[in-house]
């Protein structure tokens, strides 16, 4: 008889079925810390996606041409990432092959990673295109993979970079950086927002940076901006400035000081283009008219100072609009010293030197006007600030302000967004904001026919049927090391059309060009071709 031990069978088969779940979590451990290795690897690399998030989104950002088509400056783009895991892969040589074909990548370059064997992860490629991911998964290849990440896309590259910015990283989290993506980086993360619509015009856009990067090239300039504004509004139609970036690729860029929006972040003292501003004082103020005169011996003494002008020559009785059509600077300070201190100071902070104007861009600066002392500098130095010496603006103040001279006195903020779309269906329309009358319109009508006479000569050579108002400044670039000047110049224009009803104002400014001593010989052919280009693309009437 055979005898059945119940209690030991029970306890064998307790003991196999503890053996088989401590076989299954190990094997569960295993694989979870096998993942947590890879994911990890991706992490520390960078190369994976750290956004898994599929509904990530990010408001769009548009320009529109004269006629309202819209173009788009920043959109949201499904970017696709191969990746291999070595330990995966059964023939090396062959997928390195094939991804080297596909990616038009090394090959030695791909079999390297791929043989990596105690590498769970490494990332072959980024941002490859659609077509490129289509093939790599229709391969079916194992140990390759194609990850799918949301980001940003500028569909026309460098164009417009310093007023668009970028889509950057702090951390781990996705942040705009510079210009309309870090200015209205909460709205454009916002899930209220849909879409941003600029008053910025891709053609003109397209048009200033030709221009502007022909002139740098032809005269070897360091840098150089160009802005393209309304005066009656303060919408920019165009903004431009070299060196420029692609900030599709910003991470590739060494110097992130071309990060830097010249137009609004650079401080420079630009010379005689600042000389209308003095004398739109001198006139508001009633210090000067334009048929008051003075004798000009080619220089002025102020304290123990000798100021000369440019060409260090006398020009013997001269009106006030001589003084702008020959950039006299003994002229100019003539007028400054007839203005009490105090009132040339607060009438140059009222014109938006030394201030923000509150543009819709990330990175703007004040400028520097500290040489006034609130109306208790040297004589010296409101002298030189008469000529546009000893203050640093920036070079969208100096349209701003010249654009005031144009606009019958009135200061308009200058602005980059004409409305904003939101997800419900409303459209938030940004209106025009007058900040404040700085002169009055009289003074505005009397120093537009004087300014236009001051580039009569550069109209008439050019044949242009517009009377158009502005000034030109060639101005010395300080040395700080020496606490004066350099023989290194910046060449500028400045100036609005058609005169008496402007519709456009154009500022053109290079820094250090070679082999050209005048800027009526390096920017302002750009400068008349910019305006030529306007009146002729909004179908302008001539004015003869």
């Amino acid at each position: 008889m055979i005898s059945f031990d119940f209690n030991n069978q029970f306890a064998w088969r307790i003991n196999i079925l503890f053996a088989f779940f401590l076989l299954l979590a190990a094997l569960l451990l295993y694989r979870f810390a096998d993942l947590q290795i890879i994911e990890g690897a991706k992490d520390s690399r960078g190369d994976a996606s750290l956004f898994e998030n599929s509904e990530w989104r990010r408001a769009e950002i548009f320009l529109q041409d004269h006629s309202g088509e819209t173009t788009p400056l920043a959109v949201n783009k499904d970017f696709f990432t191969v990746y291999v895991e070595p330990a995966r892969i059964k023939n090396k040589e062959d997928v390195a092959k094939s991804l080297s074909e596909i990616l038009q990548i090394p090959y030695e370059k791909v079999l390297e990673r791929a043989s990596k064997e105690n590498d769970p992860y490494e990332m072959i490629a980024k941002k490859i295109s659609d077509q490129a991911a289509g093939k790599i998964r229709a391969l079916k290849l194992s140990g390759v993979g194609v990850q799918s990440e949301k980001g940003r896309y500028y569909p026309h590259g460098r164009m417009a970079s310093h007023v668009s910015g970028f889509l950057g990283i702090r951390g781990k989290e996705r942040v705009g950086q510079y210009g309309l993506e870090g200015f209205y980086d909460g709205a454009l993360a916002s899930d209220k927002v849909e879409k941003i619509l600029l008053s910025l015009d891709p053609n003109i856009q397209f048009k200033i940076e030709e221009l502007l990067v022909k002139a740098g090239d032809q005269w070897k300039a360091d840098m150089g901006s160009v802005i393209v504004m309304e005066p009656k509004t303060g919408r920019i139609l165009g903004m431009a400035n070299f060196p420029d970036f692609d900030p599709n690729s910003y991470a590739s860029v060494e110097d992130i000081s071309v990060f830097n929006n010249l137009s609004i972040s650079g401080q420079f003292e630009l010379g005689s283009v600042f000389k209308p501003i003095t004398m739109a004082i001198g006139l508001d103020n009633g210090a000067v008219t334009p048929k008051t005169t003075y004798e000009d011996q080619g220089f002025i003494a102020v304290d123990d100072r000798i100021i000369r002008n440019w060409d260090r020559k006398p020009h013997g009785k001269s009106n006030m609009t001589d003084v702008l059509k020959n950039s006299l600077n003994a002229g100019i300070v003539f007028v400054q010293q007839k203005i009490p201190k105090e009132v040339f100071s607060s009438y140059i902070k009222n014109f938006g030197f030394g201030d923000k104007l509150g543009v819709d861009l990330a990175g703007e600066v004040s400028g520097n006007i500290s040489n006034l002392k609130d109306g208790k500098g040297r004589n010296v130095d409101f002298a030189n600030i008469s000529f546009g010496q000893g203050i640093s603006v920036t070079p969208l103040q100096m349209l701003t302000a010249i654009s005031a001279i144009g606009n019958d006195g009135l200061l308009a903020r200058p602005r980059l967004v004409d409305k904003i779309f939101f997800t419900d269906g409303s459209v938030d329309e940004i209106k025009t904001e007058v900040k404040r009358s700085v002169i009055s319109e009289k003074t505005s009508e009397t120093l537009t026919k004087m300014m236009v006479e001051a580039m009569e000569n550069h109209s008439k050579i050019r044949n242009v049927k517009y009377f158009i108002a502005g000034k030109t400044g060639t101005a010395e670039i300080p040395d700080r090391s020496e606490n004066g000047y350099s023989e290194d110049m910046i060449h500028s224009v400045v100036g609005y059309a058609p005169a008496y009803n402007p519709r456009f104002a154009i500022l053109v400014k290079i820094d250090r060009p070679q082999g050209v001593e005048f800027a009526a010989y390096s920017v302002i052919p750009v400068f008349y071709e910019i305006m030529n280009y306007l009146l002729t693309y909004y179908e302008t009437p001539p004015d003869f």
